[in-house]
C-alpha cells in the first residue's frame, strides 16, 4: 500500500505528522506491506519510525544528495526502495539518460550494501496525450534495464499514461499488458479496478511467473476474475 502524505501546505512538520498518524491507522487494519512515499527525507523518516514491517521506500533518484540520504536509510533497515531513472534536472526525454541515472543509483546503492533485489527501478510513465512516443520510450526503457540489471526489479506509476485520455482504464489495462511482456516487475495502480486485477492474475499464469494455475482458479472461484 502506497502512502502519500503530501496535503499541499509545504510545511514539513505537517508532512511528518501527518505521515505517522497515516502509517499508524493503516498498520492497525492491515499487515501488507508498505510504501513509505514522500519527496521529504524527512517525512520518509518519520514512517519508518513508526513502522517495522516489510517496507519499500518511494522514492530516490540519481540526484546526490537525495540519493545520499534516503539511500542510507533503506541500507539500514533492508527495505526495498523505488528508484526513478532521472537526476536533478527532471526527466530525460530518452532511454540513453534514464539508463545513465539508473546507473549512477545502482552503483551507489550496492556500494551502500542494498543489494541489487531491493531495487525497483521506475522507468518513469509520462502522458502519451503530451508526447505520443512517451510509451515506447518507457517500454524501451524496462527492456534495457531487465537486460543491462537482471538482479533488479522495474516499477511503473501505471495510471500516469492515460492522463488527458479518454477510457483512462482502458489505456492503463493495455498498458499494463505491454509493460509486463517488456519485463516490468511491479505497479503501483487502483486494485479497486476488478478488470485491471483481473488482467493480472491473467498475465502472472501465462508469463509463467506462477508455479500452476491453482491461483488464477481460486481468484476465479472467488469472483476475482471478471471480463
Amino acid at each position: 500500500i502506497d502512502i502519500n502524505a503530501g496535503n499541499g501546505s509545504g510545511e514539513e512538520s505537517s508532512g511528518i505528522e501527518s505521515m505517522k498518524w497515516l502509517v499508524n491507522t493503516i498498520k492497525a487494519v492491515t499487515e501488507k506491506p508498505l510504501a513509505i512515499d514522500s519527496d521529504n527525507p524527512e517525512v520518509i523518516r518519520a514512517g519508518l519510525s513508526v513502522f517495522d514491517g516489510n517496507l519499500i521506500i518511494n522514492s530516490v533518484t540519481a540526484e546526490a544528495v537525495r540519493l545520499n540520504t534516503i539511500g542510507p536509510m533503506a541500507a539500514e533497515r533492508n527495505s526495498g526502495l523505488i528508484a526513478l531513472a532521472m537526476g536533478g534536472e527532471g526527466i530525460p526525454d530518452n532511454v540513453n539518460e534514464r539508463l545513465d541515472a539508473c546507473e549512477t543509483i545502482l552503483n551507489t546503492l550496492t556500494g551502500m550494501g542494498l543489494t541489487e533485489e531491493k531495487v525497483y527501478f521506475d522507468p518513469l510513465v509520462l502522458p502519451v496525450s503530451v508526447d505520443s512516443q512517451q510509451g515506447k520510450v518507457t517500454l524501451d526503457t524496462i527492456r534495457e534495464i531487465k537486460t543491462r540489471y537482471p538482479g533488479t526489479n522495474t516499477v511503473v506509476g501505471l495510471s500516469n499514461i492515460s492522463y488527458g485520455l479518454p477510457n483512462r482504464k482502458l489505456v492503463n489495462r493495455a498498458f499494463l499488458l505491454m509493460a509486463a511482456q517488456a519485463g516490468l516487475d511491479a505497479a503501483i495502480m487502483d486494485p479497486l479496478d476488478k478488470k485491471m486485477m483481473s488482467m493480472v492474475s491473467i498475465i502472472k499464469l501465462l508469463s509463467g511467473r506462477e508455479s500452476s494455475a491453482r491461483a488464477y482458479m481460486r481468484a476465479h472461484r472467488s469472483g476475482r476474475i471478471v471480463d
